[in-house]
């Protein structure tokens, strides 16, 4: 993988986690001041996991096209263009081996 966007990937991945530690310290130093009950306490964090799930699937999403660009810059091929490359070829061999055929057939 490339090193820049491997530094870039855990760099976001560090400020995520730093974050959530910091919103959970937050959340439970509320509990402890009794601003908010317990119970609200865990739907906050809850409800902010889920967004944070979301966010996670949406940065992945965005990730795997950034690579995908990438990777075709610098000349690779998806797997889908291997695939639709390897039909045709074997429907030319197969194509070619028919001409084969009834060629030695005349002979």
């Amino acid at each position: 993988m490339n090193e820049l966007l491997k530094k870039g990937f855990f760099l976001g991945l560090g400020a995520a986690v730093a974050s959530k530690e910091r919103v959970e310290k937050y959340v439970n130093d509320l509990v402890e001041k009794k601003e908010i009950a317990p119970q609200e306490a865990k739907g906050i964090l809850s409800e902010l996991q889920e967004k944070g799930k979301g966010k996670q699937n949406e940065w992945n999403e965005q990730f795997r096209k950034e690579i995908t660009s990438s990777l075709k810059q610098i000349g690779f091929v998806s797997r889908e263009d291997m695939n639709e490359m390897n039909e045709r070829l074997e429907a030319l061999e197969r194509k070619l081996d028919t001409i084969i055929q009834n060629t030695n057939k005349e002979d």
